[in-house]
Order: C-alpha cells, then sequence, then structure tokens
C-alpha cells in the first residue's frame, strides 16, 4: 500500500472508529451536559480534561504511524506492512485503544457521568478480548518473532515509564 492510500485509508477509519466510539457515542449518552462533579469536588474536571489532553495527541500520532511507518492501517481490513514500534509504541503495545478509552473516560470524568464510565469500561473490555483472541495471535502469525520480542519488552496496556529501544 502506498503512503498516500496509507494516509487516507487511516483517515476514513478514524471517522468510522474512534470518532463514534470516542466522539459520537459519547455525546449520544451525556449530550456533553455537565452534571454535578464527582465527589462534589470540582477540581475533579481537571483530571477529565487531562485525559482527554493526553489521549486526542496519542490517538493522532498513533494513526500517523500506522500510515506513515506501516504502510497500512488500524483497520483489520487493511493491516500495516511493517510492525510499527516506535513514538508511543516504545511504551505500550496498544496506545490506540488506551487513548481512545482515556479520551471516554475524560469525558465521563469533566461531564460526571456514571453511564459514560461504564460505557468506557466495557469498551476497554471489549478492546482488551479482541487484543488477546483476535489481534495479537494475528501480529504472531504475520510478523513472527519481531512481535514476540515486541511483546516481552512492552506491555500491553499500562504504559511503561522508559521506552523500548527502536
Amino acid at each position: 500500500m502506498s503512503k498516500i492510500k496509507a494516509v487516507l485509508g487511516s483517515a476514513l477509519f478514524f471517522l468510522i472508529a474512534p470518532a463514534m466510539l470516542a466522539g459520537v457515542i459519547p455525546w449520544s449518552i451525556t449530550h456533553w451536559e455537565f452534571r454535578p462533579p464527582f465527589l462534589a469536588v470540582e477540581a475533579t474536571r481537571l483530571a477529565g480534561v487531562a485525559f482527554i489532553i493526553a489521549g486526542v495527541p496519542g490517538l493522532l500520532d498513533s494513526f500517523a504511524r500506522f500510515a506513515l511507518q506501516g504502510l497500512g492501517t488500524p483497520a483489520p481490513i487493511a493491516p500495516p506492512r511493517n510492525l510499527v514500534v516506535s513514538g508511543l509504541y516504545r511504551y505500550v503495545r496498544n496506545p490506540i485503544y488506551v487513548a481512545v478509552v482515556a479520551v471516554i473516560l475524560g469525558q465521563a470524568v469533566l461531564f460526571a457521568d456514571r453511564q459514560l464510565l461504564g460505557y468506557g469500561a466495557l469498551l476497554w473490555l471489549f478492546f482488551h478480548v479482541w487484543v488477546v483472541m483476535i489481534e495479537e495471535p494475528t501480529l504472531k502469525e504475520t510478523f513472527g518473532t519481531e512481535y514476540e520480542s515486541y511483546c516481552a519488552n512492552v506491555p500491553r496496556w499500562l504504559p511503561r515509564f522508559t521506552p523500548r529501544a527502536v
């Protein structure tokens, strides 16, 4: 896949998946209306903003890496040709999923919406099952020992503090 096709495919998939999961669905739950803050502490909303601010750039960077370095997309129908292990992938194996959940949980805390917290938790559970049952076996089959080495050095969900050498 050419870089141009990879960029266009990644952009399209971005609109289909993360924009829906972390934008449209949270809006349909909350209508982005503020409720009384969690624990009756207005400052909790700052934590929500921090999660959103951390998630959005990470999501955009990871999508760009799939297209420009992986020469593919995050979409299962147009996977990358190269294993992407740079950027946030040096700290955590699934930065797209982590970023999507961070944005959703950030919105849940910002708007103080328990339903959105539940949605974020269920979505993470879905991501976990997908990664363990589908994605990781496919990546092991596709990239072999390169992926196994990567898995041995980079955690699946909780980012490490020191980057893996690229």
